[in-house]
């Protein structure tokens, strides 16, 4: 494990300190959250960017200030209306504990934000990096941050020869980047290093000649920043197969409010289930065409030719029933949907059912919704993927 930091460091550490601030005031990058040294702003950019990349966060950032210009209307929103405005962003208990933590600073504070690092860690949803951000990026204070890009550039500036995931060496890091920060100019410092790292100090290929710390980079030194830091073991994926089941009374369709448990708590879904592979093997979806084409109506159609009612699997057809009391027997495919969450692999087989509301009970997760309203009602990627196909094509597509 590499010897840095060390207290008889000090001209090292002036050194890297200066060649960075001195990159940063020549290329840094120009984004909307670092013209303003606002919290809120500085927040909720934080929040977006964890585990998302800058060019997809950007009109997503415009857009959720536009609705929710102060942390006071952020707290007094409904959370629907904030899981909305972050469809499409994902990993979506980031987008609840916004809300959970603007009704703290409301509630609690006064609307004003903790000004330490320490201070806003007690917030949820704020964890070591995010706090470090916020406290330099608003308040000055010489925080260390440590995120994906700054863990990559440090393991290689120091040569960390450990797992800067693993306890040890994320410690070290986590040292390293309190005692590297600048205390002049800590804000700059640390936009400055994501910055290198991100657009110099790749995962592949750094550009190790373009670099304003090549000559006090370790790893640089001794010819291994190809092989720094060491990766940890590729997450091994499991396979899933789950089906999406439309149930449809004329322009109307029954979803579910997802629960606190499960995955995209809080968002709304059509009926939703895991299966068993050979369960589905007699269900035969439309095939892609390669180009669009428009209908005698111009609405777009993803499929050749009209699609078929198919009988329900037994296995389906007896879940079904016991989420919603409908005893159904046949379906029509409509699409498949092939989609990564965390460490699963799955295959969403997507079938519509056209159903008697009179039929349906009152049940507590269950909803109708007019085809107009689905827009305005916050879905998971995939289930706006589908609700896009079932408004825009209908229940019987030509």
């Amino acid at each position: 494990m590499s010897a840095y930091p060390k207290a008889t460091d000090q001209g090292w550490r002036r050194r890297v300190r200066s060649r960075v601030l001195r990159w940063y005031d020549q290329n840094g990058r120009k984004l909307p959250w670092r013209e303003t040294s606002d919290p809120y702003r500085i927040w909720i950019s934080e929040i977006m960017l964890q585990q998302t990349t800058v060019a997809a966060v950007i009109p997503y950032f415009d857009r959720f200030l536009q609705a929710f210009p102060t942390v006071e209307s952020l707290a007094a929103a409904e959370q629907e209306h904030v899981l909305r405005l972050w469809e499409g962003l994902g990993y979506y208990s980031r987008a609840r504990n916004l809300h959970r933590a603007a009704n703290v600073i409301v509630d609690e504070n006064q609307g004003q934000f903790p000004e330490s690092a320490e201070l806003l860690r007690a917030l949820p949803g704020i964890g070591p990096y995010t706090a470090g951000a916020i406290a330099s990026f608003a308040f000055d204070e010489p925080a260390p941050i440590l995120e994906a890009n700054t863990l990559r550039l440090f393991s290689r500036l120091i040569e960390l020869d450990s797992d800067p995931q693993a306890t040890a060496g994320n410690k070290l890091l986590w040292k390293f980047a309190a005692w590297i920060v600048s205390r002049k100019r800590p804000a700059d410092f640390n936009q400055a290093v994501m910055d290198i790292g991100s657009q110099i100090c790749t995962p592949e290929d750094p550009d190790c000649m373009n670099c304003p710390l090549m000559a006090s980079c370790k790893a640089y030194e001794a010819g291994r920043q190809a092989e720094l830091p060491v990766r940890k073991e590729k997450v091994k994926f499991t396979d899933v197969t789950e089906v999406s089941i439309a149930l449809q009374n004329q322009d109307r369709f029954l979803l579910r409010q997802r629960q606190e448990s499960e995955r995209w708590a809080g968002m709304w879904d059509f009926v939703r289930f895991e299966v068993a592979a050979e369960d589905v093997r007699t269900l035969s979806f439309p095939t892609k065409r390669k180009r669009r084409s428009s209908d005698a109506r111009g609405q777009k159609s993803l499929f050749d030719g009209p699609v078929t009612l198919t009988p329900l699997p037994d296995t389906i057809r007896s879940e079904l029933a016991q989420r919603t009391g409908l005893n159904l027997s046949e379906c029509q495919p409509r699409t498949e949907i092939r989609h990564v969450v965390t460490r699963y692999k799955i295959r969403l087989l997507c079938l519509s059912c056209e159903v008697d509301s009179d039929g349906i009970g009152r049940h507590p997760e269950l909803e109708w919704f007019d085809a107009a309203e689905l827009a305005d009602l916050p879905l998971s990627t995939s289930a706006r993927r589908f609700a896009d196909l079932l408004v825009s094509e209908g229940l019987n597509p030509v």
